[in-house]
């Protein structure tokens, strides 16, 4: 039973970024005045259709993505309606929107964690913890972390993000001092799991909207928004660190999940969630879909064939040239390059059912 709860729970979620990235192109190509063929959510054998105007709307059989269909996306069409036809700076507005969506609803979903979040953790820091390099360095408590190594340090996150890549290499930092900015190195000391860390115990205050805990502030509205804001920086950064990471083949095949460890995942939340209320298992799946809706959107603007990134990118050639790529050229380019997403796809599911089955 456990094992369904989490494909419907993985479906409803996926389904849901899905429909809002989908929706971004959809809106924006009507908006046009692009003829919409087919507007998906799923890839694969059609399910169920409804044709409503010119558009059909479908459910089709793997919840793997989706898609809006134009006239003209992909091969050469003389309708006014079709998107070839349209500016060039509109069919950017039209592949651009999705990603956007994407974002839109991820911040939402982050700001909904934030003010209902137990404990949000501040790169500000309580207190030092002895013989660390944060007490070598001189930091205080009451100091607030802005810049680590050149990056700005807007959430925990951020900082921990910093830390994770310095290799316990020295890390500089800018320090908020009582309206005052100081600048300072400190030396990483590893913590009992491993991890490099700069030695403090950070501020922990409780969300806008929860409980009161004895002994934690109360975050402030501006603050809640800031948190919300930086943690979506801090999950892009996130996405693009970790794609880099695996296009230059640095990444191990634990770091990487496909759909079928997302679905384990959601699973584990919900059975765990479950164990406390409904609403903690809400809040927790927010989380994970607020990663998942920003990891669609920095994806699908990175350069890739059959990726809004790589559709955005003809389009930007096209407006140097001053002239359109052969479509059918490009529509073949696309073809391939979804051809090589799926077979990517197909060895990432094939390394989660490995990892589940040996339990790593």
């Amino acid at each position: 039973m456990s094992g369904v709860i989490s494909i419907l729970v993985a479906l409803l979620v996926f389904s849901l970024l899905v429909v809002v990235h989908e929706a971004g192109h959809f809106l924006v190509a009507k908006k046009n005045g692009v003829y919409v063929e087919e507007f998906s959510v799923g890839m694969g054998p059609l399910l169920v259709s409804k044709t409503i105007g010119e558009t059909q709307y479908s459910l089709r059989a793997l919840p793997i993505g989706g898609y809006c269909r134009m006239l003209g996306e992909d091969e050469e069409e003389q309708s006014p309606n079709s998107f070839q036809a349209k500016s060039v700076w509109a069919r950017m507005a039209i592949l651009v929107m999705g990603p956007i969506m994407n974002f839109i609803l991820g911040f939402f979903l982050i700001l909904f964690v934030s003010v209902s979040a137990a404990g949000i953790t501040f790169p500000q820091v309580q207190a030092v913890l002895e013989d660390s390099g944060a007490a070598a360095a001189g930091l205080e408590a009451g100091d607030r972390i802005v810049r680590a190594d050149g990056q700005s340090v807007g959430t925990y996150g951020e900082l921990y993000l910093v830390m994770d890549g310095c290799q316990g290499e020295d890390v500089d930092l800018v320090v908020e001092r009582d309206g005052q900015k100081l600048e300072m190195t400190v030396t990483p000391t590893q913590s009992a799991d491993g991890r490099w860390i700069v030695g403090f115990t950070p501020v922990v205050k409780t969300g806008l909207l929860a409980p009161r805990v004895d002994g934690y502030a109360q975050a402030g509205l501006g603050e809640t928004l800031y948190d919300s804001v930086c943690t979506m920086r801090y999950y892009v950064k996130s996405v693009v660190v970790g794609f880099v990471r695996i296009f230059t083949l640095r990444a191990q095949p634990e770091e990487v999940t496909g759909a079928i460890g997302i679905v384990q995942i959601m699973g584990d939340t919900v059975q765990e969630g479950m164990r406390y209320s409904l609403f903690t298992t809400l809040r927790a799946l927010a989380n994970i879909a607020a990663l998942l809706s920003v990891n669609l959107g920095v994806i699908n603007l990175f350069p890739i064939p059959a990726m809004d990134g790589g559709r955005l990118l003809f389009l930007i050639l096209e407006a140097i040239r001053r002239k359109p790529i052969n479509p059918n050229m490009e529509g073949m380019i696309h073809f391939i390059g979804f051809a090589l997403l799926m077979a990517f796809m197909v060895v990432i599911a094939y390394q989660d059912i490995v990892r589940i089955a040996t339990g790593g």
